[in-house]
């Protein structure tokens, strides 16, 4: 009888790696037709509900593809490293679906993303926007940055791991009142962070981190808007900061607004659109 009991339960451990092997990084919804859009939201979010205002617009006269990231807001997890299968797949998205000339719109860690796939010039991307994102935010946290010091075991990490629900919970609150004024905005944030599976919202920052794009600028050729918030820290101190990470770059406009935080779209849905329209025109 044991040795039954042991062999069904290896089966279902076979079964359930096989499962969590076969999750995707990446899950695509398509709306509207024309010339492709993809949109990448930043990091714990649902990209569906970040980008509904833009694509109800945007699908009126393109085809819109909005990714959302395994293990986000409610998306099944994959096995670790998540950053470099999240690009691949999504390399292999524009690719398998032939996707010609496309625009990319990036929130956060999306605009991130977005850097590394204008700097590829097999995906023949044709312009670039950038919303509230940095080439490396890890050299904005960290003075001495260097990605191979960022450690996924470190203390940090693990006490993020043992936080209870309560704990978490509090801390999402915290973090979501300064991503946005909006306060229906501060709900979905916290829904989306409390929804992630913690394990990729603590492993995958990590990624996010130790992520560099600043050599792969000088890469891209393409128009590039950068859309800037200048709350919390102030207009001047968020222009500064972009100059100094987007210097690589050749060419770009960089558009502030001195009343927005983080998420833009929340806090100036009619200038995001407006400015997102003159972008695309």
């Amino acid at each position: 009888m044991k040795t039954i009991s042991k062999i069904l339960f290896t089966i279902f451990i076979a079964c359930t790696a096989i499962s969590n092997a076969q999750n995707n990084p990446i899950e695509v919804t398509v709306t509207g037709d024309g010339a492709p859009i993809i949109l990448l939201s930043g990091f714990a979010t649902n990209g569906n509900e970040v980008w509904q205002t833009t694509v109800d617009e945007l699908s009126k006269t393109h085809k819109c593809h909005v990714i959302n990231y395994a293990g986000f807001a409610g998306m099944k997890p994959i096995e670790f490293p998540w950053l470099p299968k999240v690009l691949t797949n999504i390399e292999d998205y524009i690719k398998e679906k032939q996707l010609k000339k496309p625009v990319i719109i990036g929130h956060s860690l999306g605009g991130t993303l977005g850097i590394k796939l204008a700097s590829n010039p097999d995906l023949n991307i044709s312009r670039l926007l950038i919303v509230d994102a940095l080439p490396a935010t890890g050299a904005l946290l960290f003075p001495d940055f260097k990605p191979e010091t960022l450690q996924y075991e470190s203390p940090y990490n693990q006490q993020m791991l043992g936080m209870d629900e309560a704990a978490f919970a509090q801390m999402a609150m915290g973090m979501a009142a300064g991503m946005t004024s909006n306060t229906i905005g501060q709900e979905q944030i916290i829904k989306w962070m409390k929804t992630t599976d913690r394990k990729t919202f603590v492993y995958a920052y990590t990624d996010y981190l130790k992520f560099d794009m600043r050599e792969g600028l000088k890469q891209i050729n393409i128009p590039v808007t950068i859309l800037g918030a200048g709350k919390p820290y102030g207009e001047e101190m968020a222009k500064a900061n972009y100059t100094k990470q987007y210097q690589n770059l050749s060419d770009y406009n960089l558009v502030m607004n001195a009343d927005s935080a983080h998420f833009i779209m929340m806090d100036q849905p009619k200038w995001f659109m407006e400015q997102l329209n003159l972008f695309l025109k």
